[in-house]
């Protein structure tokens, strides 16, 4: 009896252990969602690259949008425009 006893309050300190050390899974906002469609506003903001969305809602009727956490706190997840540099070939003298 003794021992059913010591056994089921290691187990039980053992559960609250657990509990107490569980920590909630880290929220990552990336910075594009898929919106429209069976989504709501933002959306499912899951992607890290505007290519990653765009894969991920073709054929799906749904758009890519910027996630508006990333917007409204300056982050704008928009990519730069790349100035394409063109060389010229060397001239021979």
């Amino acid at each position: 009896m003794r021992k059913t006893q010591l056994a089921l309050l290691t187990l039980g300190a053992t559960v609250l252990a657990g509990f107490a050390t569980v920590t909630p899974a880290a929220a990552r906002d990336y910075p594009w969602c898929a919106q429209g469609g069976e989504y709501d506003y933002p959306g499912e903001c899951a992607y890290s690259t505007y290519e990653q969305c765009q894969a991920s809602v073709s054929g799906r009727l749904l758009y890519c949008g910027p996630n508006p956490m990333y917007y409204a706190y300056g982050q704008d997840p928009r990519p730069q425009p790349r100035v394409h540099r063109r060389t010229r070939p060397a001239t021979p003298y």
